[in-house]
């Protein structure tokens, strides 16, 4: 169902059991899956590409120009997977440049108010609370849930399986499996409630533990710590994610407690 009152650019792809509501309005290089629903007052903007069974919340804007002073008007992209959900007043821009690429995974669940800023990328099964920013480039990995009012710098990682408590403000990287919390932001344990419920074993989340002992409770450098790591924790994905993250901090990780 596609309302005569939505305002479509006839240049856009729109494909199968699309529902469109009345005052959407959809530029010419738009691209939407099959079985998407774009509620009223929706703006979804020239480079954006929506996979499908996307629901779409009404004043959100996907493919918004970069607030970037970087940004000249390059034809520049978003490109978003399957099932996510935008609630109200989501923004999410695209790219800054032509060959970059702000990019949305699948089954990801934003809530009111979230902003995902330019070039950034999202994993899939993530949970972004009300109000939680996103700043430009930064890398955000599968399974991580924001709470409330979370504000991201730029550049920031953020691993698999995180939890950001609400009104955490984070500058640097944030290990996978952890809870971040306070501020300035601190280790806060390992985030033993989702790893259960995600199917991993006692044993392997006392290996996570282990690990981040040596990290956040030891004497040494990061570095140090990701030798130690290798040498004493019994070696496994998990781990193996963990030292990767680890090795590839450019910005550093957050503080010890």
């Amino acid at each position: 169902m596609i309302s005569p009152k939505a305002e479509i650019d006839p240049k856009a792809k729109i494909g199968k059991n699309v529902t469109v509501y009345p005052f959407a309005y959809i530029e010419g290089d738009v691209e939407i899956g099959d079985d998407c629903i774009i509620y009223p007052y929706v703006s979804i903007m020239n480079g954006t590409r929506l996979g499908c069974g996307n629901k779409v919340f009404q004043n959100t804007v996907l493919g918004a120009e970069p607030q970037d002073f970087n940004y000249k008007d390059d034809a520049s992209r978003l490109v978003i997977g399957d099932e996510n959900i935008f609630r109200e007043n989501v923004v999410i821009n695209r790219a800054t440049f032509s060959d970059g690429e702000t990019r949305i995974g699948n089954r990801n669940f934003f809530m009111e108010g979230v902003h995902i800023s330019h070039d950034t990328k999202v994993g899939d099964y993530c949970t972004f609370g009300y109000g939680t920013k996103i700043a430009g480039d930064c890398d955000i990995h599968n399974g991580a849930i924001f709470s409330s009012s979370v504000l991201v710098n730029s550049n920031v990682r953020i691993g698999a399986a995180t939890m950001i408590t609400g009104g955490v403000r984070i500058g640097k990287d944030v290990p996978p499996f952890i809870v971040a919390t306070d501020n300035p932001v601190r280790y806060g344990g390992v985030n033993e409630t989702l790893l259960r419920s995600s199917g991993v074993p006692d044993r392997i989340i006392a290996h996570i533990a282990n690990a981040y002992r040596l990290v956040f409770h030891g004497q040494t450098s990061v570095f140090d710590a990701t030798i130690q790591i290798k040498e004493q924790v019994p070696d496994g994905k998990e781990i193996r994610s963990i030292v990767n993250f680890l090795e590839n901090t450019k910005l550093g990780i957050i503080q010890k407690i």
